[in-house]
């Protein structure tokens, strides 16, 4: 007997090329149903081998996004959190590598009774149980059972790899019953430059593909650089035989919060809602996302914001830390300005990364899509480097692994707490912080991180006892995790409270037999793990404007309306923050001059 109210599924799919913005469709539409009174949940599926990303280079697959649960997801999941404010569980994340490794344990158990295992029926009625009992976990803080779930399909129809996905969710149309299921198919509108009109084509053969696999869409979502003519929609909509009000334009907008205005003003809430057969009325408005689109349009101030790091040659390394760099300063109507700062451009010329052996930073092969030929000069680099060190507002040191750029690191520590420049560092950026400091104030010059240098003098930072050394998926600290908030701290000040719960991914940790010593030198740890022998955030004593490091990732919980609170504090310190226009070299500061309004370095005087 079927329920009397059964969940709705909408797929996502995508064609012609990867990268078309599939994730943000999704979450976008999830944002609509959410407004017209909807419950929402939504679902990956990445047709790779791995059974998670956890695994990957930042280059390879953009950010790790860490779940409540301890899962390590791909960054859609993020999209998903962001835009639906939502909790999602690693099981939200299906991967090829997952469903295999769940039919191959049921084969070992014996629970098919001797048949032949098969990818059909076998591995695709794992897939379809799996999407039902996932779409039946709460993901929102009120814990409603979900009414509508989105499943989104990553790659590219046609791929070899998601064949098998694809048969699964046709089958899946008849086994959840019409009126229960929405198709909608993402594909690529190219404008031809050298005549500039807008081609149909590769949307027409990636729909053809697609019917091929016994789909058909009930919505064609169609990404082009500027709004489909007329004539185009049309056109697509007679060879891809679907209503012409059903393709739908998603051209290029000034930011991805216009979306799902985008969306909205093309009728897909309706759209959806009569195919699904949902008794249910799309938002006559959304003052508060309209609101928050208009702040980011409208914002003039800017607020520029340092990140420095070692895989800035792909943005979606960082996307979270963007992401939530992004809520604090719209939530303070500020334009924020991203400046890129590869960590290894930061070392004193011809020192080391690690403090010891020479350099590798002139090796533009460590830099993964680094045009070798015309990339600038290490001292070019260098100096370039320091100057936007120098003219930043704010200066963030966000998570990463690996020795390759530490050094520059530690050197932007000490320039921002030398300086008062707002300083945060994240997971690592907190750890180098530490090592900055017992370096630099504790007179400790080996304290070393053993990630960095297995047998240093001083080990401030250590492997985790009870982590592994020799597999590397899931095997780090991770996961939604209470802290302890000291009631006199900065960050106490930040959250309001005094116990959070921040979402980990680390293998390294403060190591406990320093705390006292850096105590004492002036560096304050004041977040603690519940037992309080894990070091969660640090302060300085020392008066500064903001200084704080944290081992956890507050950027996985900051949502668009309501940005993290370290963050908020960051942009809003960072923002009263002036530059002038020449600003001496590290080595040759001495004091910072306080009286005048705006923030000046004084410069040792000249040598005789």
């Amino acid at each position: 007997r079927r329920q009397s109210n059964p969940m709705k599924y909408i797929l996502v799919s995508g064609g012609v090329v990867s990268g078309l913005g599939k994730g943000i469709t999704s979450s976008s539409i999830g944002v609509l149903l959410k407004a017209a009174g909807l419950h929402v949940t939504s679902i990956k599926i990445d047709p790779y081998l791995n059974t998670d990303a956890g695994t990957m280079s930042p280059y390879e697959h953009g950010e790790v996004f860490v779940l409540d649960d301890g899962g390590e997801a791909d960054l859609d999941l993020g999209n998903y959190e962001r835009f639906m404010n939502v909790n999602l569980t690693r099981d939200h994340n299906i991967t090829t590598g997952k469903i295999y490794s769940a039919v191959i344990e049921k084969e070992r158990r014996g629970d098919y009774l001797g048949k032949t295992v098969q990818v059909v029926p076998h591995v695709t009625d794992a897939l379809q149980d799996w999407i039902e009992r996932v779409a039946q976990i709460p993901v929102e803080e009120g814990k409603h059972k979900p009414e509508v779930c989105l499943i989104e399909l990553g790659g590219t129809v046609g791929d070899i790899e998601s064949m098998v996905f694809l048969e699964a969710l046709r089958q899946f149309k008849f086994r959840v019953g019409p009126g229960n299921f929405c198709h909608v198919h993402v594909s690529l509108v190219p404008v031809v430059h050298a005549v500039g009109q807008q081609k149909t084509k590769p949307t027409q053969h990636g729909i053809t593909t697609l019917r091929s696999t016994g789909h058909s869409p009930n919505i064609i979502c169609c990404r082009s650089t500027k709004q489909l003519a007329r004539e185009i929609q049309r056109k697509i909509a007679l060879s891809c035989m679907v209503p012409a009000s059903h393709v739908i334009s998603v051209h290029d907008v000034k930011n991805i919060y216009h979306v799902p205005l985008l969306l909205r003003k093309q009728r897909v809430p309706e759209l959806i809602l009569e195919a699904l057969k949902l008794n249910k009325m799309p938002a006559e408005s959304m003052p508060k996302w309209n609101a928050m689109v208009m702040r980011e349009d409208n914002a003039r101030k800017e607020v520029r914001i340092a990140v420095v790091g070692k895989y800035t040659g792909l943005s979606d390394s960082y996307l979270s830390v963007i992401k939530a760099l992004k809520h604090a300063a719209n939530s303070c109507k500020l334009k924020l300005i991203i400046q890129w700062v590869e960590s290894m451009d930061l070392e004193p010329l011809g020192g080391g990364g690690d403090g010891k052996s020479p350099t590798t930073s002139s090796m533009p092969s460590l830099i993964p899509g680094s045009p070798s030929p015309n990339r600038p000069s290490k001292n070019e680099r260098y100096r370039r480097a320091w100057d936007t060190i120098k003219g930043s507002h704010g200066i963030l040191i966000p998570g990463g692994f690996g020795a390759r750029g530490v050094q520059g690191k530690i050197c932007a520590v000490k320039y921002a707490r030398l300086n008062k420049v707002p300083f945060f560092g994240i997971c690592l950026g907190m750890q180098v912080a530490v090592i900055e400091y017992a370096r630099n104030v504790l007179g400790l010059e080996d304290a070393n991180s053993t990630e960095f240098d297995q047998h240093p003098e001083h080990p401030v930072v250590i492997f985790m006892p009870e982590g592994s050394k020799t597999h590397m998926g899931g095997t780090m600290r991770l996961g939604s995790r209470q802290t302890n908030v000291d009631d006199k701290s900065l960050a106490c000040k930040l959250y309001g409270k005094t116990e959070v719960h921040e979402r980990h991914r680390h293998r390294y940790e403060v190591n406990p037999a320093y705390i006292k010593n850096l105590e004492e030198a002036g560096l304050k740890f004041t977040g603690k793990s519940t037992d309080g022998k894990r070091m969660e955030c640090t302060e300085l004593k020392a008066e500064h404007p903001f200084f704080i490091g944290v081992q956890y990732h507050p950027e996985f919980k900051s949502r668009p309306m309501y940005p993290h609170p370290i963050f908020l504090g960051f942009i809003r310190e960072s923002a009263k923050r002036e530059t002038t226009c020449h600003v001496p070299r590290p080595e040759n500061i001495t004091k910072l001059d306080l009286d005048a309004p705006r923030i000046c370095i004084s410069k040792k005087p000249p040598m005789p």
